[in-house]
Order: structure tokens, then sequence, then C-alpha cells
């Protein structure tokens, strides 16, 4: 059953087990003692160190090993902001980071004197790096951005950020967890955060790099380990797994970089030509070798997911369909590109191209069968004889994607230049409706606050 949800975790690397193996017999003392298996155990925390030192571009005593990403992320916040304090408590992230990054600029803000500001995107995902360096201000602690998108794959502009940053005299810390795997980021980078999880390593490690220069004050309690940064006892055994699977994966980066890659410029270009009405995000060019997202009119994100499964592929969504959120993926979002029927496909290494060709086979029927159990138009069908210059859906309850569906079908019920206004309480709809204008070639006018939700106005044009 091919499982093509690499950029949420990636199956563990074959050398991973062997060294996680290894290391449980070989590992499991105290570091910090003197005696025989103590000092084993250094042996061992020492080498992971700089094995991820080496391969994130920073000296060994510059980097730490964490609980998580998540926790690598949160403790290089907080620990840039406090130690800048005097600077000020202006912190910059870019609109389509990880949440472990908004959340932690969410909380930032919350309090007296921090204040967030998010850097837009373009269409494709990227900041730009003018933009961004007209964001920084005297008083700006910190800025935040990640090497590459992990629900489209975009790649960052880091290095030309990471320059803007040095010239304002502030620091910049980066999220490449989806990207360490692939090779270094690039950079006058000051902190830089990632998971093991991403790369074939086992979950529960993450890593921080601090480089020298940049001010850092740990918060919470004082910790003598993993220099005070990292509280508590070092899971040695999964941090050597950690490392030795960093290392295998940069071995074999350029080679496999460049065979996912041409299987994904595959799905990017198949999947428009077996499935109508699709939309693929991200940038084409600048992006990972291995993930691909695309977003289908007229379907349940979730419902495709689950139908996806029982055909025996593995996939994920940033799509608002589902039964955990009514609100639309930030990403998708910041880009104001379709969110409904989102499908983001991600290989892991050693995807073959029979998987990726059996994907393709069975991705149209599916699409095909959940459009039809939602009586989704296959296009629009203009009436003989248009029935009013302007017509009103009450789609108000009913959420994503029926708002757009209804939308679909009345759309050639006006005459060309006659406008269709669509009443929906679904958040969803601020960005699916005038994704579909685009699709379809249609004028998207606008919205208006209605008595229950808000009415979207589109304009027929063809």
């Amino acid at each position: 059953m091919p499982y093509f949800d690499a950029a949420s975790s990636a199956p563990l690397h074959p050398v991973a087990r062997q060294a996680l193996q290894a290391a449980l017999d070989e590992g499991w003392a105290d570091p910090a003692r003197l005696y025989r298996e103590g000092r084993r155990a250094r042996l061992l925390l020492d080498a992971a160190r700089e094995a991820a030192a080496d391969a994130v571009g920073c000296r060994p005593d510059e980097l730490v090993f964490t609980p998580s990403g998540t926790q690598a992320i949160h403790a290089g916040i907080s620990g840039a902001l406090a130690g800048r304090r005097r600077v000020g408590r202006h912190l910059v992230v870019s609109a389509v980071e990880h949440s472990a990054v908004l959340h932690a600029a969410q909380t930032h803000g919350a309090t007296a004197e921090g204040t967030v500001t998010e850097a837009p995107v373009d269409r494709t995902g990227r900041v730009s790096p003018d933009v961004f360096a007209s964001l920084l201000r005297a008083d700006t602690a910190l800025a935040c951005l990640q090497s590459a998108n992990h629900e489209v794959g975009t790649e960052q502009p880091v290095a030309e950020v990471a320059e803007a940053c040095r010239a304002a005299g502030t620091p910049l810390l980066v999220d490449a967890a989806q990207s360490l795997g692939w090779g270094p980021v690039e950079g006058a980078w000051s902190l830089l955060a990632a998971s093991a999880h991403k790369w074939g390593g086992p979950a529960g490690v993450g890593l921080l790099a601090v480089r020298k220069g940049a001010r850092f004050a740990p918060q919470g309690p004082a910790d003598e380990r993993e220099s005070g940064r990292s509280p508590g006892f070092e899971n040695i055994p999964a941090i050597v797994a950690a490392a030795a699977s960093l290392r295998a994966v940069r071995a074999e980066a350029a080679d496999e970089a460049a065979r996912l890659k041409a299987l994904v410029d595959r799905i990017r270009t198949r999947v428009p030509e077996l499935v109508p009405d699709v939309e693929v995000v991200g940038d084409p060019v600048r992006r990972l070798p291995h993930l691909v997202t695309f977003s289908c009119l007229y379907v349940d994100g979730e419902t495709v997911l689950h139908e996806l499964d029982r055909a025996g592929y593995s996939v994920s969504s940033g799509s608002s369909c589902t039964s955990s959120t009514l609100t639309p993926s930030h990403v998708l979002r910041a880009m104001g590109v379709l969110s409904e029927g989102n499908v983001r496909v991600s290989l892991p290494t050693g995807t073959t191209e029979e998987e990726v060709d059996g994907f393709l086979q069975a991705l149209p029927g599916v699409v095909s069968a959940v459009r039809e159990r939602l009586d989704a138009p296959s296009s629009a069908r203009p009436s003989p004889s248009p029935a009013a210059d302007s017509l009103v859906v009450d789609a108000l309850g009913k959420r994503c994607p029926i708002p757009v569906i209804e939308l679909a079908k009345v759309i050639g019920d006006v005459p060309i230049g006659g406008t269709v206004t669509v009443l929906s309480d679904d958040e969803a709809a601020r960005l699916d409706i005038p994704a579909w204008c685009e699709m379809r070639g249609q004028e998207y006018v606008g919205e208006e606050k209605a008595a229950e939700g808000v009415a979207y106005v589109v304009r027929r044009l063809s």
C-alpha cells in the first residue's frame, strides 16, 4: 500500500533502524557520568552532535537536541526574543509558517508589549525578499522564515531574506524541517530548527542550532542538559538514529531528488489532464523535489482522502473540508488559491514509477465518484433563455464545497453581464468563490455583509 505523506512523517530509514538498535545497547547510561557506561553514552552523543552539525552547517557547540521539532521552534523563538528584549518586542513571520511558529507568535503577540507582523506571500506561496525586508523595524527582535513550505513545497528565498536581516541587525530563525534532509540551508541565518521524523529518523527528536553571536536567553527552569537550552535526559538511542539517518539521506539526496522530481513532474502534468477543474498549487520550479499539491473543484476533501485510502493510497490535505476544521488551511488562504478538495502528495524515498502510475489511474475515478455523489456540475450549463439578470443562491448552513457547487449550477442561468449572489456562512467560501471565478473565467465582484452570513457577488463573463 503506497504511503504518500512523507511531509507529515517519513518512514524510518533502514540506517536509522540499525543505529537505533545498536544504540539501545550502548547508549542507555547517563552521559553526564564519569564511569565507563556514562563515557560511552557521551561519546555516542558527541558523535551524533558532530554529524548533525556538519549536516546543518554549524559548529557542534552551536547545536542542541530537543524532544521534537515543535519544541525546538518554541525554544528558539522564546529564547531569541528574550535575548533581544532590550532591542524591542517586534516579531516578523511569514503568513505560511508552520503552525508551531504561528502558535509561538500568537503567544508572543498576546503579551503586553509583544507585536507580530505577518509577511504576505504571492500565489505560489513565496515571500518577496523586498517586502519581508520592509517589515523589519528598529524594534524587531526576531524574524522567522521557513526554508520550504510544508503544504505546497514552495522554497523560500532564505539567503536573500537572511542578508536583509543581517543588514538590519535582526536574527533570522529558519524552520528547516521539510528541507534539511535534501541539503543545508544557505545564507546567514542565526537560528535553525528541524525535526528528525521528517527525514526518516525516529519521532521525538528535534534539533536547534543557535549560531555564535546571536543573543539567546533560554526560558523556563534552568537545566544543565544541552547547554541549558533543552531540559531533560537526552534520548541518546533516538538521537544517534536521527543523526545517522540524516547523514544517510544526505548521501542519497542528489540522486533521489532527481528521481522523485521526475515522478512529481509526472503528477503535476497528468493530474490536470486526467481530472477536470483542478488547480495545481505551489511554485512550479522553486520547490521541494518530492511534494506536489493540487485542489479539485466540487469535492469534499475529507471524502477524497478516505476514498483514496480505500483505493490503497495514503495522502494528506490542507483542505477546509474536513471534520476537524471548518476554516481553510492558513497556507492556502494566504496564497489565495482554491482550498476545497485539496490533496497533498509527498513521496518518500524509494517510491516507484508503478506506484505513481497506480495513483494516477485511481484518482480520476475517485474524484468523479465524489462529484457525482454531491451532484456537482461537469461544466456551466447555459440556459437557452436566462431567467433573470441576477440570481440569489441561499447556501446558508451548507459547508464546503456546496456553496461553490450551487454557484456553478446557476451561473448559466443569468445572461452575460448578469450576476449571481451567493449567501454563505461557510468560512471557506471567502477563498473558494474567488478561486472558482479565476479558474472558470468569471468575475468576482466582491463580498458584503448580509443579514445572515456573507453575500458573495459573481458576474458572468462567458
